[in-house]
């Protein structure tokens, strides 16, 4: 899919990070704002009908100036709250009460919830179309001076989004000043599973369902044009949903299965949370014109991958790949708001963060927030969960295609040398590579305690199970010989030596991979050594000549030597079960005078 053409400006990213002036802003398409939606397009209202309103006003402006101040509000309140059983004539002096207190100074109001739950009742009550937009203009402005009131509480009221309520959301987002104020209020509340705790300015604090906002977004996603503000919140209204499709999957607690049996008893869609939000991730990708990205998952049986916990992660990587296409800067924005919800530690949203991040990471422009992710590893990589190992890992080898990113990776060996134990055959072989890569970025020698650490832990995998697993470990060990620094040879004498004997044995290695990856690394250790003897033997491949010169070499080793050969006599491959009988056999002339030690050669023969 080719780059969406720029046609707005920047956009507002909230909590703007430093440093990233020279990256282009993720521009989308313009979108006509949303007009109030009407029965009738060309629906007016009569000339008489029109004088009596202005009538009303005139007579509501007189009533409520003669008012003391601190009283104006409760009477207009009181007054509203008698709409829903009044009369049309009454219920129009009313209005124009609020009309009038709207008008004065709404941001000065101190009862915003109770005049928001009074519209919502006058709805409820009313069909007509004329009364269904009579109090529009006074929802907006309480909209603009009071959004989280006004969200919020509606929320409260309908948490289903019945018909009343769906009136006044969409004639909250038809006006793009109020339109990002209350996709913002609605965000905040879709990204709190399952609940989203807050106060109102009338000291209500109940919890609002993150399913609510789910209901209402999908009821602005069916009008007939997008709110413009919905493009330039795209980024977090996107990850959010896809977070609460993740959360449905792995928990449902109980007061969220019982809001969401209601919600279905009113007219929800008869779906489970989790596909309902799926629903609305595709509603809003086909409204934002990214039609192609919903097939192509949808080829891909993304979104099936999608409802369940154990593929979750695998459908989130798909669909970072599929945001690539959009847009790079896209990409760019997405990134720098999943490593700001790394940095809060909340659990539950841990893993799909970072299999989305990760994902990205092959867009150039998303690896400059680089230091920002690095800053997250030490933590990341502590975490008992394995899955999030990998991610981090596949994140790390992203970030060594940028030359800065490795060199500034290596205070990070101490905990990739502790990986190195991990049962995870692909954690170990992602971090081996991780490894070297960081070792050869400085250019710098290799302090004594991390190579004796390395070396340590290296050895051990020369007889992993997995072939990757043994090459890189060998070609490992050949690095930590060649990068040590100097003081740190004499420590890592003792470590070389204990390497030979394997590195021998696996000279034998069916895989020749394997085989030749252990003759390079036995080489370096032979110049590491100093030992021209066996380096001339090993250059010139007389290698069935290694293990007599060996023990000639190193005689006071021959104990070391003849422990670790018998363990090959365990191995599952023939050729390296009689490279280690051919080894003890030469081993038995060097000691033939000592008893004991013929004995433990003939046992293990």
């Amino acid at each position: 899919m080719a780059e969406r053409p720029p046609s707005v400006p920047r956009l507002a990213w909230e909590e703007e990070e430093k440093g990233t002036e020279d990256v282009p802003a993720w521009q989308p398409d313009e979108v006509e704002e949303v007009q109030p939606l009407q029965a009738d397009p060309d629906w007016n209202l009569p000339e008489e009908q029109e004088h009596a309103r202005a009538l009303f006003h005139s007579s509501a402006q007189r009533f409520w100036e003669s008012l003391k101040p601190s009283e104006r509000e409760d009477a207009t309140i009181a007054a509203v709250e008698g709409m829903a059983d009044s009369d049309s004539y009454n219920a129009e002096a009313c209005a124009a009460m609020l009309d009038v207190l709207v008008e004065s100074d709404t941001s000065r109001l101190q009862h915003v919830p109770s005049i928001v739950r009074c519209i919502y009742r006058w709805l409820m009550s009313n069909t007509h179309v004329a009364a269904e937009h009579r109090l529009d203009n006074s929802l907006l402005e309480l909209t603009h001076a009071h959004p989280h009131d006004v969200a919020v509480t509606l929320l409260r009221c309908a948490p289903s989004c019945d018909r009343a309520a769906a009136t006044m959301w969409r004639v909250m987002v038809s006006r793009s000043r109020t339109a990002e104020q209350v996709l913002r209020e609605l965000v905040c509340v879709l990204e709190d599973w399952p609940l989203h705790s807050t106060c109102t300015s009338d000291g209500d604090s109940a919890d609002v369902f993150a399913l609510a906002a789910t209901r209402v977004l999908q009821e602005i996603l069916r009008l007939p044009r997008s709110p413009r503000r919905l493009n330039v919140l795209f980024p977090r209204i996107f990850l959010a949903l896809l977070f609460q499709i993740f959360f449905a999957t792995q928990q449902m607690p109980e007061e969220v299965d019982t809001f969401w049996r209601g919600c279905q008893q009113e007219g929800c869609p008869p779906t489970n949370p989790s596909r309902f939000a799926m629903l609305t991730v595709k509603a809003l990708l086909c409204r934002l014109e990214y039609d192609d990205m919903v097939f192509e998952v949808e080829r891909k049986r993304g979104w099936d991958t999608l409802l369940s916990a154990e593929t979750y992660h695998c459908a989130m990587g798909l669909l970072a790949r599929q945001v690539h296409g959009i847009s790079r800067s896209l990409c760019y924005w997405i990134a720098g708001y999943l490593v700001k919800l790394l940095r809060r530690k909340k659990q539950h949203w841990e893993v799909p963060a970072m299999a989305f991040l990760v994902e990205l990471l092959v867009c150039p422009n998303v690896r400059r927030w680089g230091d920002r992710i690095l800053q997250l590893v030490p933590t990341y990589l502590q975490s008992k969960c394995r899955l999030m190992h990998r991610l981090v890992l596949r994140g790390l080898l992203a970030l060594c295609k940028t030359p800065l990113m490795v060199r500034r990776m290596r205070p990070l060996l101490q905990r990739l040398i502790e990986l190195l134990t991990d049962a995870d055959g692909e954690v170990v072989g992602m971090t081996l590579s991780v490894l070297s890569k960081v070792l050869w970025a400085t250019g710098i020698p290799v302090a004594s305690p991390i190579t004796l650490q390395l070396a340590e832990r290296l050895q051990p995998l020369f007889d992993s199970d997995a072939n990757h697993v043994q090459l890189l470990s060998m070609h490992l060990f050949r690095d930590v010989m060649e990068l040590v620094a100097e003081e740190g040879k004499k420590p890592l004498k003792q470590h070389v030596h204990q390497s030979l004997i394997p590195l021998l044995c696996h000279l034998h290695d069916e895989n020749q991979r394997v085989a030749e990856a252990s003759r390079e690394t036995l080489l370096q250790a032979t110049k590491f050594l100093k030992n021209r003897k066996l380096q001339q033997l090993l250059e010139s491949e007389q290698t069935w000549v290694v293990g007599k010169c060996l023990l000639a070499e190193y005689s006071s080793r021959v104990d070391e030597y003849l422990q670790q050969s018998l363990l090959y006599l365990e191995s599952p491959q023939a050729s390296m079960r009689a490279a280690a009988i051919r080894f003890l056999g030469l081993a038995g002339r060097h000691v033939m005078h000592q008893q004991v030690k013929l004995q433990v050669i003939y046992e293990g023969e």
